[in-house]
């Protein structure tokens, strides 16, 4: 398959890359880095990174970030800015990339564990991980073409755990060779409209 790999330099996105299969294409796009470069925040970027690349079997979105604060101090702009970054960014991936994605193709959304399991500073968070998971079970019903959609919905990774510290007591962080195999789940098996959690 010629998969598309949004955010394929971070955590998410190597284990993303690790648990596939061997024998597919990867192109790693991101805002900075990658074989092609790409905002997802912005739709020309989006839609212009889809017309270079053509084609492709899967896209696979690893990327967005949400802002973690206190719900007290917490403005208006910063939550906007979680919800354009984590939640619009990947829709923007689905939204523009229906007509370049081969029928029976798939798009796979990175979501999170705070939109069940939630931490202090982490309320921008947890809407944007409920948003994803309620954007795929909604969409999943009206795919085009045998296009399926999933998230993968990982806990704390191990190779964030110290980058996080504080932030989430009592979680066992994830081994990234298992957040791999949830997007292989999603990308190489037959589920659409799932999430799949790995904790």
């Amino acid at each position: 398959m010629r998969i598309l790999v949004v955010g394929g330099t971070g955590a998410v996105g190597q284990a993303a890359i690790s648990g596939l299969r061997d024998g597919h294409e990867f192109i790693v796009a991101g805002r900075k880095a990658g074989d092609v470069l790409v905002d997802v925040m912005d739709e020309a970027s989006v839609a212009s990174m889809y017309e270079k690349l053509g084609r492709v079997d899967a896209v696979v979105a690893c990327t967005g970030h949400s802002h973690f604060g206190p719900v007290a101090d917490m403005t208006p702009k910063q939550f906007l800015d979680g919800l354009k970054d984590k939640v619009m960014g990947q829709i923007n991936l689905v939204l523009l990339g229906l007509g370049h994605v081969n029928d029976g193709g798939s798009f796979t959304l990175t979501s999170g564990v705070l939109s069940y399991e939630p931490i202090r500073q982490g309320s921008n968070a947890a809407a944007c991980d409920g948003a994803l998971d309620s954007f795929v079970i909604g969409a999943a019903i009206e795919m085009p073409r045998g296009i399926r959609i999933n998230a993968v919905s990982p806990g704390l990774l191990e190779v964030a755990a110290k980058k996080y510290d504080g932030f989430f007591p009592g979680h066992r962080p994830v081994p990234s060779a298992e957040v791999g195999r949830a997007f292989a789940k999603s990308v190489e098996g037959a589920i659409t409209g799932q999430i799949v959690r790995c904790e």
